[in-house]
């Protein structure tokens, strides 16, 4: 990935990270998972949401991240991450306007993942 290209990301999850903190779980490569979903064009915010833990375990491991199904009735979505034991979930708002195009943005999305 050339350097434009992480400029670019950086920037348009900057322009797009919104709520009362902007704390998310895995480091950089939480950050990555955010600045490449935030390229997508439908993608109008992300808002970080509180971070649980679950157990007693040490922390790390590999971070994981899912666009939920099931999006809102006006299209926005949620995505979880995971990392180790802890977990957070991350609000998506979207320009599209039903649950059915939701539903198709989730599957965009979850492809996009699964190519980083």
């Amino acid at each position: 990935m050339d350097e434009n290209t992480i400029k670019s990301k950086e920037a348009s999850l900057k322009d797009k990270l919104h709520g009362a903190h902007t704390t998310v779980i895995g480091e950089r490569q939480g950050k990555k998972i955010l600045g490449t979903i935030s390229q997508h064009e439908k993608v109008k915010g992300i808002v970080p949401s509180v971070i649980t833990v679950r157990g007693k375990s040490s922390p790390g491991g590999n971070l994981a991240a899912k666009v939920l199904p099931h999006p809102d009735e006006h299209g926005n979505l949620r995505l979880l991450l995971t990392h180790g034991t802890s977990a957070q979930e991350i609000r998506i708002v979207t320009t599209v306007a039903t649950r059915e195009d939701g539903a198709l943005l989730m599957e965009e999305l979850n492809a996009m993942l699964f190519d980083i």
